[in-house]
Parts: structure tokens; sequence; C-alpha cells
């Protein structure tokens, strides 16, 4: 233990909790600067067994936090100041609670004294996450005294049981608020100090274990015989792993069911493993005679619904079919509300003794329209030469290198890697924020992301959803990672084009697009970071054929914001 985490009392409370965290398999902490924090602050800065990093602005370093949390699956510490500093964590609380990220949020607070009479940045931050934090407690005032006795044993239980529920009990963030008196220095002589070198092992950690990897045959589930069944996978409610992906690819290849994958999943990376998987499904329901020849007996539902409209109200029209979900959470993902059986399983934990069946004709059918579609778009992009926005993503998809962990903003991107995202053998890693569906910590996300997979990683978003979070950028010198950033710069929020309000002009091109005319080179040269813009699809091709090892750089695609929403509606056809 480093010498200053025994100065005084403030200080080995918050070297116990950070100890207790590490015991905990807390690695990362992500630390905006500030007063009353400072215990905390000093705590983790000198504990060389975690990756701190500062970030300035209290947003940016929460969605820092949620990208390095979804990427890892393991718990991730978000420490500020008291007062509004904590309310900018609000956005990227709500995301962790839908995507079921571990987050630890720990914040400073005054202590009792300071509250209600209008001191300096003091505002009420009690619960002020609601529901959206798993667990929250506010933790006791550090003890005046020099000895170990229980209620540093009560601070060990309460710093296991938040990290309990935030990567076991129910994944997803938990807020721990935190009080302490002046002095917030580690001074000695002063609150009991100085402190004598503190064991923090004689206090026992002994974290309740939940069996997760049970194993159960799949031929004891009710759906095991359907050969009319399909299955849905949309965002999961909670940290997926690879595993769970790739198992849940064999047994559709198994048992012959449509595999419909959301391309949040990453299932459209695992060709070789399913033979039924099915990505064009957008496009294909739009028509109302495969509507009808694809509808199916039964559904089974893996993880949250997924992003594309027109499969929600296919799904709409099923919901009186016999229907199944797995699902390890605790969240309500039936927005339907239809009479479906929830099965607390994750999709690793099925196992399977079947042989691979021949082909049924639901699959068939279903495989049938998807190569269709498939080779439709393969014609249709060959054959566009100009820099279509929607291009970008099979582009992208044929030449990323294999296992690139990508990051796809809300609004447009996200729709677009929906549509035309094909299946192939690339084993692309995705992260979204879509638990909310906003813009909110685009950049900061994509950042954290990156930071935590060791590897090149990519966000692919439109203009508004980078500029609305470009702060990220402040995170550059502490940036160790590398994300390259596609921006398609249309001018505006592409998605706006898709509502009835497009057509009332005034007031819908200032008040809803919002054109920005940022030049976004001079934005890069601002913060010291690379800057390409492509005029050719070869010239993106060789850009993104070889992703720098580290540091930021935008690609910048400029495109046709209403002629590009006019041809992709002609290449889908109506919804």
């Amino acid at each position: 233990m480093h010498p200053l985490l025994r100065a005084n009392r403030n200080t080995v409370w918050a070297g116990l909790i950070v100890e207790s965290l590490v015991r905990c398999g807390l690695r990362r902490a992500v630390i905006s600067p500030g007063s009353r924090s400072t215990p905390l602050t000093i705590a983790f800065a000198l504990d060389d067994r975690i990756e701190a990093t500062p970030i300035l602005d209290e947003r940016s370093a929460s969605f820092f936090a949620l990208g390095c949390a979804k990427t890892s699956g393991e718990p991730v510490a978000l420490v500020c100041t008291s007062g509004t500093a904590v309310a900018n964590y609000l956005p990227a609380v709500i995301e962790a609670h839908y995507s079921g990220a571990p987050l630890i949020v720990l914040t400073a607070d005054r202590p009792p004294e300071l509250r209600d009479c209008a001191a300096g940045q003091a505002i009420d931050q009690v619960k002020i996450f609601g529901d959206y934090a798993h667990y929250y407690h506010e933790l006791g005032l550090p003890p005046v005294t020099r000895q170990l006795d229980e209620r540093h044993a009560y601070l060990v239980r309460m710093i296991t049981h938040s990290c309990t529920v935030a990567t076991t009990l129910q994944p997803g963030p938990v807020h721990l608020n935190i009080p302490f008196r002046e002095p917030l220095a580690p001074v000695d002589g002063v609150l009991g100090g100085p402190f004598p070198a503190i064991d923090f092992k004689k206090l026992p950690l002994a974290p309740p274990v939940v069996n997760i990897n049970a194993k159960t045959p799949l031929e004891e589930l009710p759906f095991a015989d359907r050969e009319d069944l399909i299955v849905v996978a949309g965002p999961p409610e909670t940290r997926y792993t690879e595993d769970d992906w790739r198992n849940l690819a064999q047994l559709c290849n198994a048992k012959s069911w449509p595999l419909l994958a959301d391309t949040s999943t990453g299932l459209r990376g695992l060709g070789e493993h399913c033979e039924t998987l099915i990505a064009g499904y957008d496009a294909i329901l739009r028509d109302v005679v495969k509507r009808h020849e694809l509808r199916p007996g039964a559904v089974l539902f893996v993880g949250q619904l997924p992003t594309s409209k027109v499969l929600r109200s296919f799904l709409r029209e099923c919901s009186l079919l016999p229907s199944w979900r797995l699902s390890p959470g605790k969240l309500n993902l039936n927005s339907s509300y239809a009479p479906i059986q929830t099965i607390p399983l994750r999709p690793s934990q099925l196992t399977l003794s079947d042989k691979v069946k021949s082909r049924t004709p639901l699959a068939e059918k279903w495989l049938a329209a998807e190569n269709a579609q498939q080779r439709d778009f393969k014609h249709f992009f060959r054959d566009c030469g100009h820099l279509f926005e929607a291009k970008l993503t099979p582009v992208l998809a044929n030449t990323l290198p294999k296992g690139t962990p990508i990051f796809v903003a809300s609004s447009m991107p996200i729709r677009d890697i929906e549509f035309f995202w094909p299946i192939n053998k690339k084993e692309h890693a995705f992260t979204v924020n879509r638990g909310a569906n906003g813009i909110d910590g685009t950049l900061s996300t994509a950042l954290g992301m990156a930071q935590a997979s060791g590897k090149p990683g990519v966000l692919i978003t439109g203009d508004l959803a980078f500029l609305h979070d470009q702060n990220g950028l402040l995170t550059a010198p502490e940036f160790t990672g590398s994300l390259t950033v596609f921006l398609v710069n249309n001018n505006g929020g592409g998605i706006f084009e898709k509502l009835a309000i497009s057509d009332f002009e005034p007031p819908f091109e200032r008040f809803f697009a919002t054109p920005q005319k940022v030049d976004f080179a001079k934005l890069a040269a601002a913060h010291g970071i690379a800057h390409h813009a492509p005029k050719t699809w070869d010239d993106l091709k060789a850009l993104a054929r070889k992703l720098p090892k580290q540091g930021i750089q935008i690609i910048e695609l400029t495109t046709d914001r209403k002629a590009d929403m006019k041809q992709r509606g002609e290449l889908l056809g109506p919804a």
C-alpha cells in the first residue's frame, strides 16, 4: 500500500474502497478532476493494479467508461466530485442500465452538515440516477480510528455487494455516494492521523458465487422439436460473450432454424458456423407476399427486440404464436406484452446431442429470400460509383480486417448497418448504445471500446452524433488505443428525412435537420489528430484495410442527405 494511503482517515477509507474493488476484479477507473473526490482520486491514481484514466469532461468520461465496460465485460469505476458533475453521468448510466454494462459509479459528496444550506457545489445526489442504478447506497463517513473495526468491515461488504450486483446479480450500473469531510488531501496530523499501515487482507472478502455455467440440453426445452421456428436475436440485455453467439449460431444450424440476426449481435460475422443466418429481413419483409410466405409457427427471442421496425411489425403479427425468450437478466424485454415464456438461460448454457437436421421447408424459404435479396444488394452497390452513404456499410463489411471492434452510432448509421451488413466470416465485434436510442456519448463510448479491446477499432457515425460528443476528443492525449472514425457528413440529421415533418419547409431544415457547417479537417487539426477525405471508394478502402496501431483518425465521407434518403428508399422499397 502506498504511504499516502495511511495519512488520515479519508485516505484510509478511500484506500479500502479501492482495495475492495480490486479484490472484486476491478482493473480500470475513469476519473474526472475535482476537489471533494481527492481521496478517491489519490487512491486510484497511486494503485499500480489499476489502469486509471483522467478525463476532464464528466459526460465524456462516463461514456468512455461505458465503452470499456461493454467491451471487456469487467467492472469499471467512474469517479467524480460533488455537484452537477454527478448529473453529467446520467445518460451513460441509462445506457449501462439497458445494456447491462457493469459501471461502478463513485460520486464524492459533501457531509450532511453542508447539505441544504446553500453550501458551494452541493446538490441532492441521493438516488440521483433513480431506478437506472441497479443498486444505490450512501456510504457512512470515514471513522476516526487507527484500527480496523466493524465500520471498515461494513465498507468492504458494501463494496463487495455493489460489485456482485453490477457483474452478476443484475448486471449494470451501481451508484455509491461517498461523503468526505475536509481536509481532503493526504495531510498528516489531522482527522486522527497519521495512520499506521493497515493490512486490508485481515478483512475477509467472500462475494456470493452464482453459477452461470450450468449446461442444459436443448432437447429439454419446449421448442426443441419445432421445425416451424424462427430465432430472432437482438441486442442483449446483458453482455454476451463470443461463446454465447457462436453456440447460438451452431444450435440454429443444427436444428435448421432461420436465425434473424441484428447486426449489433455480431452474429452476421459467424457465417462459417451457421448456414441459416438471415441478414436481409428488413428488405425482404417489406414485400407483402413474402411476409405471408415466411410466417413461422413459433418464435424464439434472444435478447432485446431488433433495430428493424419492419421486423418488429412482422413480429407483432406473430404475437399470438407460441413464443419463448432466452434471458438471464431481470429486465422486462417484452414491450408488446405478448404471452412469451421466459427461459432464464444464456445461449452458451445450451447443449445439443442431436445431429444436424436436413433443411426444413421454412428454412428453405427464408434462405431463398435471403439469397435473392443479397444478390440484388450486391448488384446495386457494384454499379453505384458515387459516394452514397449506405454503400459505406458493405464496403466496410468486406474491407475491414477480421475481428475489428466496431461501434455504430444511433440514427441512420445503425439503420444502414442493419439494412445492408451482409453475412460473412470476418467475426467483427459490434458495440452499440441502443438502450435509449440517443446519440449521447457516441465518440467517448467508441474510444472506451477501442481502449479496452486492445485492437484497432472503428466508429461509424454521422456528423451530428460526432459533433454532439466532440468533447470526447479531449481524451486524445490519454488515449492509448486506436480508433478510426468513419464520419458520414451529410450536413445534418439524416434520420429526420424519414419523418413526415420533412415535408414541411420551413421549419424542417433549421429546427430538425439542423445542418452544422463545421470544418472537420480544422477540428481534427485543433486536437492534433489525422483527417482524411477520400473522393473515391478505392481511396476509402485503402484506408479501411490498414488501421493505425495507435491514435485517432477521422475519415470523412461527404454525401448528399436528401438524395441518399431517396435512393435508400428506392433500394429497400416502402416500409
